[in-house]
């Protein structure tokens, strides 16, 4: 499959089987850690029984192991990632975008790149929070907006793509400043 899809009607960027496989390998990793670490905590290996270890790593093992096959699960969906065209895009490289979906051009105010932990992130600041209420949990609203500006941050990576961070922070760059273009040039 054709990692990236330049049509007329956007870009498309798809599923890049190589980094996928290895973030795969690598939390199945951390699972097998956290699995020995509870065995250690449960006292198979002394006989001598630690709670606050075995309580913590037991909670960090499940999250992991459910995001593990919530991913190996994700694998069957041959969609694009992300779909970049001029009128909107969306994404669904993490939760919080996977959830709250099409996004309209007209709405970004900012769009930036940002290093968080071990990945590179892009960052778009939306305005008109109002016009896509609803689409997230509350939790997950709450972490998006921020009540000082009245705006919305949603994050997208590249860890999943055949492209790095760079060239999908270029892509989104590129299609909001085509938006603003010719909207601008529509309303003279």
């Amino acid at each position: 499959m054709q990692e990236i899809n330049a049509t007329g009607n956007g870009i498309q960027l798809y599923r890049n089987s190589k980094k996928t496989k290895k973030l795969l390998f690598t939390s199945l990793g951390v699972c097998i850690i956290l699995l020995l670490v509870i065995l250690y905590s449960a006292g198979i290996f002394d006989g001598e029984l630690k709670i606050k270890p075995l309580v913590f790593s037991g909670g960090a093992f499940l999250i992991m192991f459910i995001l593990l096959l919530k991913s190996v699960l994700s694998l069957k969906d041959k969609s694009p990632l992300i779909e970049l065209n001029k009128d909107n895009f969306y994404g669904k490289t993490t939760p919080m975008s996977k959830s709250f979906g099409i996004v309209n051009w007209e709405d970004v105010a900012d769009i930036e790149s940002q290093k968080t932990g071990g990945d590179t992130l892009v960052v778009v600041t939306i305005n008109n929070p109002q016009k896509y209420e609803g689409r997230l949990s509350k939790m997950l609203w709450n972490m998006a907006l921020n009540k000082e500006t009245n705006q919305l941050t949603l994050m997208y990576s590249a860890s999943e793509i055949d492209v790095d961070h760079n060239e999908l922070f270029s892509l989104f760059n590129k299609s909001w400043k085509e938006n603003k273009k010719e909207s601008t040039l529509i309303s003279r």
